[in-house]
């Protein structure tokens, strides 16, 4: 077992790569009550073409199958897995992301028995032709509701503005059309493939023992008889940074428009701490621009171009990268004006000063939250899986100029990697 000293955040973490290939890191913290726990393996709705395990060729899946396989993850022969949760006094839960599917429990007691009961039903699927086409009723429902969300389609319809091949363009649970072809042999595949310990990783944080804990996990997984195995091959046809679509307008049961901004940026399959510090310089180039105290925040509130709803956003994964900036207003042509003419003018509106004061707030934010375990255990298998560490983050912070801001603020300004998406109300018949 590695120890690991964390000197940024006065924090030591534990490490262990066990024969199957399962990663466990371990992260005491005696003084909470409460300890979370995240199984997660390193498959999300982008994996959609791969070669399974022991196989030659590829294959193609329906796409949200990774969301329907973490639904049918909870559904045992003996019953449901969250009631066993509830009688042993923890909450459970799980997600499905772009790259990730992840399975936690909280608790504040039988930290151990909750351990167990994680382990054991993730790596026990059961799937018959008869629930999983009960399942398909109940997803269908799931992907119609998140398609009268006004929020969700003006979020999703920019990324399907900018992406013309790439399966981040399509909704993490399908299609109606799409899940129907969902096979119990094709959730065995996936399952067999993605959910192998060797493409997992297990966190623990809260008030564990760490040797007995790590026993605990290592007779666990002894028992299943597994061999570590290579990397999943999957395939994700690369494009270029141009949008599939300029500019589209659909209309829904709103009362006020909704505009939302999207930005396609490079992803550059960066690792570590690179990846990290892109990240992050994308994130504080858009708070100087558009945080609630700049010029821009001010101005737009003053005019009514933004309201309550206002927000901005970074997501960076190996393969894709996009940012996305919208409001709800009756003004959408000036709002985008003049979110185009701030990133026109970021370098008279870049300051120094600025940037080291809001790296300082950044930093103690950061250090603030490590006092919540449920936010370390979101957070950390995130940037593990991309060989970095959550608590690279001050590190990172410091070694940020406004040289480095300035560069990545570029890509917000290309001819043709920006698309704007808008919903507007729907024609009252008269």
């Amino acid at each position: 077992m590695e120890k690991i000293e964390l000197q940024a955040v006065e924090e030591t973490l534990y490490k262990e790569v066990l024969p199957n290939g399962l990663t466990v890191y371990i992260l005491p913290k005696k003084e909470y009550s409460k300890t979370y726990a995240t199984y997660t393996t390193k498959y999300g709705s982008i994996d959609r073409m791969f070669t399974p395990l022991h196989a030659k060729e590829p294959i193609v899946v329906p796409d949200g199958i990774a969301h329907f396989l973490e639904h049918k993850m909870f559904e045992k022969e003996e019953g449901d897995i969250f009631h066993t949760f509830s009688q042993q006094g923890a909450s459970v839960n799980a997600y499905t992301s772009f790259t990730r599917t992840a399975y936690l429990f909280s608790a504040t007691s039988n930290v151990e028995k909750n351990m167990t009961t994680l382990l054991d039903f993730v790596q026990a699927p059961y799937f018959t032709e008869e629930t999983v086409e009960k399942e398909k009723g109940i997803i269908a429902q799931e992907i119609m509701m998140y398609d009268d969300s006004p929020d969700w389609r003006i979020y999703f319809g920019a990324v399907e503005n900018m992406y013309r091949k790439h399966p981040v363009r399509i909704d993490i649970a399908g299609t109606v059309e799409s899940i129907q072809e969902i096979t119990k042999d094709h959730l065995y595949t996936c399952y067999e493939t993605f959910y192998h310990p060797s493409n997992m990783l297990l966190f623990v944080v809260g008030a564990v023992d760490v040797e007995p804990m790590m026993q605990l996990i290592r007779n666990n997984q002894g028992a299943r008889e597994l061999t570590n195995e290579p990397n999943v091959e999957r395939f994700i046809e690369e494009e270029d940074l141009t949008v599939q679509v300029k500019e589209r307008t659909i209309a829904m049961d709103v009362f006020k428009p909704k505009v939302n901004v999207g930005f396609k940026l490079p992803a550059g399959q960066l690792k570590g701490q690179a990846f990290l510090k892109r990240e992050l310089i994308y994130e504080l180039g858009l708070d100087l621009l558009f945080g609630t105290t700049t010029p821009f925040y001010e101005k737009a509130y003053d005019e009514g171009l933004i309201d309550e709803s206002f927000g901005y956003d970074v997501t960076l994964e190996s393969t894709f990268a996009f940012a996305t900036i919208s409001t709800d207003t009756f003004e959408a042509e000036r709002f985008r004006e003049v979110v185009r003419e701030t990133f026109e003018r970021r370098n008279e509106l870049l300051e120094a000063e600025a940037l080291e004061r809001l790296i300082k707030r950044k930093i103690g934010l950061f250090i603030r939250s490590l006092n919540s375990p449920e936010f370390i255990a979101n957070q950390f298998t995130n940037y593990a899986f991309h060989d970095t560490m959550l608590f690279d983050h001050v590190e990172v912070y410091r070694s940020i100029t406004l040289e480095d801001v300035k560069e990545g603020l570029e890509w917000f300004v290309q001819s043709n990697n920006s698309t704007v998406m808008q919903i507007v109300p729907m024609e009252k018949e008269a």
